[in-house]
């Protein structure tokens, strides 16, 4: 149980992470005032963490944060602007080589062997869970110390830390330095607010990922797997029901991380803010994955020049972005095809954004536009998740050539449980953001008899309904 297995890595969701974590909390709070050797018992649980999830690809997260640590250095001692910018682009081509060759060398063969049309033979390479996370961190730490936003930090153990903090380190939130690093240094222990909203966090992430989205994909992996082989009515509903699937997946993940990090005394962003209330595709990239939005923002969209160069120049930056965000995803055309389409999502709005604000707030309108996000975010989900090209064009096709309202009503008879499912996740987007807040601070002042219900309550919820197998979370195959 404890040596790596690739077919049952240590998940958030799994009771193997729960038993450790209660064995490595009360060690990490008696180290917890002893800085240096809390910093080195976090550090080994994070790399034994990784080992669980990776095996002995550990070692290469351990190489890349000595690289890193000791160029960034370099660029800090550096006097000379020329070799500032020689160590910094060193250090970024390192992390971007190891990234392209572990992620997307099959890719280029492909592709090559499809231009020259020789037969294509996959080079046998494993993905490292996680390895586009720690690298956009690792790129976003050199480019602030090459700008001088930051110091480097003072020993490797630091960076180490940062680079490797498990509850982050497979799937996000992506940290960014100036944000994390001043909370290591003050090594505040964790308040009581801090460990009932962390724990209040791990509860509903546990929902959204081991209840809603593992429950309601045994039905959408049906759709997708079998293209074109079920009725209008239930390939609408499998697509309807992957948007949702992959908010509570990821969603359930980066508040299962916050919170775990929250209850060990360290704050990390947000990273979803209901991002189905959008009314806009803007918006809604500004509640979807927020650190991965803002990294891309920050790194790719304003180094390119931004807005700053005219409307035309405007465009192209947010269409080069996405593009670049869609290929992080995923190795793959159909992931190119998905950020380029929500990259000319984003040109069309900021064109028609002088037009659509001289339209009146009335409800009618809030409604349509809420309605063309939603339909225009869902429908590029399904390439997203479908297995090609050709898979994805038949599943829409279907759910609109053959839908017929009939079917609904049997459909819901069939499916109550899914549709219950559906009906509490879609509410839940309905509700105002400050409400959920709210419940996070009733829940931290309440007694503990009620909050041992909870919690009892979603453990007895998880074992209802969690699937046969632990299902792996979606975004660790980027």
């Amino acid at each position: 149980m404890l040596t790596y297995d690739p077919t049952s890595p240590l998940l958030f969701s799994t009771g193997t992470f729960w038993i450790l974590f209660l064995l490595f909390l009360p060690i990490y709070a008696l180290l917890k005032h002893r800085r240096t050797q809390m910093m080195l018992f976090v550090l080994a649980f994070s790399l034994y963490f990784y080992y669980k999830s990776s095996g002995f690809f550990f070692l290469l997260l351990v190489a890349t944060s000595l690289a890193d640590w000791l160029l960034s250095l370099a660029i800090a001692r550096s006097s000379s602007r020329l070799h500032r910018r020689l160590f910094a682009t060193i250090s970024v081509t390192i992390s971007l080589s190891v990234l392209a060759y572990f992620k997307y060398a099959n890719f280029l063969v492909w592709n090559w062997c499809a231009i020259v049309g020789s037969n294509f033979q996959p080079l046998d390479i494993i993905l490292p869970v996680g390895i586009s996370f720690y690298t956009f961190q690792s790129i976003s730490y050199v480019v602030d110390v090459y700008k001088q936003r930051i110091a480097p930090t003072r020993s490797w153990l630091e960076y180490a830390f940062y680079l490797s903090f498990f509850p982050q380190l497979v799937a996000g939130p992506i940290v960014r330095a100036d944000f994390f690093l001043p909370q290591l240094r003050d090594n505040r222990p964790a308040s009581r607010e801090m460990v009932f909203s962390g724990l209040w966090l791990v509860m509903l992430g546990i929902v959204k990922k081991a209840v809603i989205a593992d429950y309601i994909a045994q039905y959408n992996d049906l759709i997708f797997s079998n293209p074109g082989g079920y009725g209008g009515v239930e390939t609408l509903m499998g697509i309807i029901g992957y948007t949702m699937q992959i908010y509570c997946d990821f969603s359930g993940y980066s508040d299962m991380a916050i919170g775990i990090a929250l209850i060990l005394g360290f704050r990390l962003c947000d990273n979803f803010l209901l991002p189905y209330q959008s009314k806009n595709i803007t918006e809604f990239w500004r509640r979807w994955h927020i650190s991965l939005s803002s990294w891309l923002r920050d790194y790719i969209y304003i180094p390119l020049g931004g807005n700053r160069h005219g409307r035309t120049r405007t465009y192209l930056n947010n269409l080069a972005t996405m593009l670049i965000g869609g290929l992080w995803h995923g190795a793959a055309w159909k992931f190119v095809f998905w950020g380029g389409m929500h990259g000319l999502g984003l040109m069309l709005h900021k064109a028609l954004k002088p037009h659509l604000d001289r339209l009146p707030a009335s409800r009618l309108i809030t409604a349509a536009s809420w309605a063309v996000t939603m339909a225009f975010v869902s429908l590029l989900w399904v390439y997203f998740r479908a297995d090609s090209f050709s898979d994805a064009s038949t599943i829409i096709a279907t759910a609109f050539s053959s839908f017929n309202p009939a079917h609904i009503a049997p459909f819901i008879a069939e499916r109550g449980t899914w549709c219950a499912m559906m009906l509490i996740i879609i509410s839940l987007h309905a509700c105002p953001l400050p409400w959920l807040h709210s419940a996070s601070q009733w829940f931290v002042r309440t007694s503990w008899p009620v909050k041992l219900i909870l919690f009892l309550l979603v453990v007895q919820l998880t074992l209802q309904f969690m699937s046969a197998e632990v299902k792996p979370f979606i975004y660790f195959q980027f």
